[in-house]
């Protein structure tokens, strides 16, 4: 069944929806964790099913093209059956990967040449190929081939920018209809909305993706290096444009903040490797503001991360009565980072995106409810607190 959207209550902009996929349901607003070549960084699956509730995950084009390559995904039965995750899987095109390549490509109308960063073998990414490989991973929801331009770019590099990602655009649409799916359940062709910081740009290219009647719709080349403020006002400007019968989804954002400003202006997806990368790290996000582990404040914290940072459940922990969650310390958090200790990075990536989930989960419990902007703003000053 082709991919559709539900909206089951909104509080001003802010909508809390269901995206209906043959591999399951998916509640709104929604947080995706980022499995870029298979797999969530130091998280096993049953983890980001359970502890986690996560609904949805990520892989991305350009690095399991590389590896593990398109022949051995296809005898597997595409990446769902290869990395034995079951719930709904979206693929990015690989374009923010090979232009952020800037050394290593060549950008041309075709498509856009580039050196493998593993071996430096030279490859082609034209939007019929990515079509290609997308069908090959597999993926419920797979992203229109693109350009993103750099944050400081130009009008005129903006602009043109913008057209070529169109012109690739009709590209892709073609193959893709040209194509099926290769393993029996639908896939969904997301556009993405390109015209950096530049108000026009983004209104022309969110009307060119309204046009064509996507069945969700993605706002790339954001939170790379505009100012925030500049980010909240091309989301505003782009979705008084795009369908509101349709998901939306706001590529590589980003921060707690981050998430709950644009769920105020609309938007219902996300994803961003900050939980786990900043996990891995040593900083831990709650709901009361951030925590650098590395501190030596927290050397001698014996209270458990949970009873400090507030109680969070999810969904999927109250519906298993013996679930027993062990009471990590601070202290001990402290030691295992300090000690280079692979469990400190799984204990940290796990409790990051366990928060972001919640922290999603919460946002849409406040929308039905009809009380999300007052808890948002409360929350805001929260979580950009240092502890």
């Amino acid at each position: 069944m082709p991919l559709t959207f539900d909206i089951k209550a909104t509080c001003g902009n802010a909508r809390a929806g269901v995206v209906h996929t043959d591999h399951g349901d998916i509640l709104t607003p929604i947080f995706m964790p980022v499995g870029t070549a298979g797999s969530v960084k130091a998280v096993h699956q049953h983890e980001l099913l359970g502890d986690i509730g996560a609904q949805i995950i990520l892989g991305n084009t350009y690095h399991l093209y590389l590896r593990p390559g398109c022949d051995l995904l296809r005898q597997a039965g595409g990446l769902h059956k290869f990395n034995g995750w079951h719930l709904p899987l979206l693929t990015d095109s690989g374009g923010f990967q090979v232009f952020s390549l800037a050394a290593n490509r060549k950008l041309k109308e075709e498509g856009c040449t580039f050196r493998s960063h593993i071996d430096g073998s030279r490859h082609l990414f034209t939007p019929e190929g990515v079509m290609d490989i997308e069908r090959i991973i597999g993926a419920d929801i797979m992203m229109a081939f693109d350009e993103c331009a750099p944050g400081d770019a130009d009008y005129r590099y903006a602009k043109q920018s913008m057209e070529l990602t169109h012109r690739w655009l009709d590209r892709c649409i073609k193959r893709f209809g040209e194509t099926s799916p290769l393993y029996g359940h639908h896939q969904a062709l997301f556009p993405i909305v390109q015209g950096c910081q530049y108000a026009d740009l983004r209104r022309q290219s969110a009307e060119y993706i309204a046009s064509k009647e996507p069945e969700g719709c993605a706002i790339g080349g954001l939170a790379v290096g505009e100012p925030t403020e500049v980010m909240y006002e091309m989301i505003e400007v782009v979705n008084a444009v795009l369908p509101a019968d349709r998901p939306r989804y706001l590529m590589g954002v980003g921060t707690p903040q981050n998430l709950l400003e644009a769920i105020d202006r609309g938007v219902d997806m996300f994803d961003c490797v900050m939980p786990t990368r900043n996990g891995r790290n040593g900083l831990l996000f709650t709901p009361m503001g951030t925590i650098n582990i590395k501190n030596k404040k927290w050397e001698q914290c014996f209270e458990p991360l949970e009873q400090f940072t507030g109680v969070i459940t999810t969904d999927t922990e109250a519906a298993s009565d013996n679930r027993r969650h062990t009471p990590y310390t601070l202290a001990y958090l402290h030691h295992l980072i300090k000690a280079d200790e692979i469990l400190g990075l799984q204990i940290c990536s796990i409790h990051n995106l366990r928060f972001y989930l919640w922290l999603v989960g919460e946002a849409r419990r406040r929308i039905q409810n009809g009380d999300f902007g007052q808890w948002k703003q409360t929350m805001v000053s929260q979580l950009g607190k240092r502890l």
